[in-house]
């Protein structure tokens, strides 16, 4: 299993932000989580990647418990923001040499794993390119390949088309499917766009930190969008 969340709930003062959220991400597979802004999917993510640790519940990454083995578990994963963290006066090619280095990476094993990743993202045209020169969705793109620089076995990406126009959106949403698939990655998606949800993904609703459906989108007995709005009575 690449990624098991089990029972985990979190308090931020008196607001608790997550109560009881449970869920699983095979490898290979696509999983949206899908929920209005307020739902908890940040407090979520939050917990996922160690800045803030677990007060009752379990997350494993790839085997690894988050609380008693984080440095197991976090380098079994790649995060993309929903903030960008790019260097924009760094090149393409800088930023993930860069970024190769905090992984330990260096030398021709940071040239390759960069090549690589550029590769798998379709980015190695723009290597020369100015981070700040790209558009949105190569922006995007840059990030998720720095991501998989280091080969980890999933995959958390927090609201990653906000900003991007349509097709940007849509080819983005394409492109880290077709990844999931290919490679065999755990995939979690953050998202509170119903169109970002593909029939065959592991769907998991959240909203005021509870899940409301965990499943398959497929399996959604009505239009997804009607669903998502009689759910969380939120604009879809």
């Amino acid at each position: 299993m690449g990624l098991s969340v089990e029972h985990i709930s979190h308090d931020w003062g008196k607001k608790r932000a997550l109560d009881d959220v449970s869920f699983h991400v095979a490898y290979g597979e696509f999983c949206a989580l899908l929920g209005p802004n307020g739902a908890g999917k940040s407090t979520l993510f939050a917990l996922l990647t160690g800045l803030v640790s677990p007060r009752q519940g379990r997350i494993e990454i790839a085997g690894s418990d988050i609380a008693t083995a984080p440095r197991a578990a976090l380098s079994r994963m790649g995060v993309v923001f929903q903030q960008q963290t790019l260097d924009l006066d760094l090149t393409v090619w800088r930023n993930m040499l860069y970024f190769a280095g905090l992984h330990g990476i260096v030398g021709k094993a940071a040239r390759v794993a960069s090549q690589e990743a550029l590769e798998r993202l379709g980015m190695v045209e723009r290597a020369k390119e100015r981070a700040r020169d790209l558009n949105g969705g190569h922006r995007r793109r840059l990030e998720i390949a720095r991501a998989l620089m280091h080969q980890p076995e999933v995959l958390l990406l927090d609201e990653p088309t906000v900003g991007l126009d349509a097709a940007s959106r849509k080819s983005l949403t394409d492109h880290v499917h077709s990844l999931a698939q290919d490679t065999k990655l755990s995939v979690l998606w953050a998202t509170h766009l119903t169109d970002e949800v593909y029939a065959g993904d592991r769907l998991v609703v959240l909203h005021r930190g509870a899940v409301l459906e965990n499943g398959y989108a497929q399996e959604t007995s009505s239009d997804l969008t009607d669903r998502f709005l009689s759910l969380t009575g939120e604009a879809a």
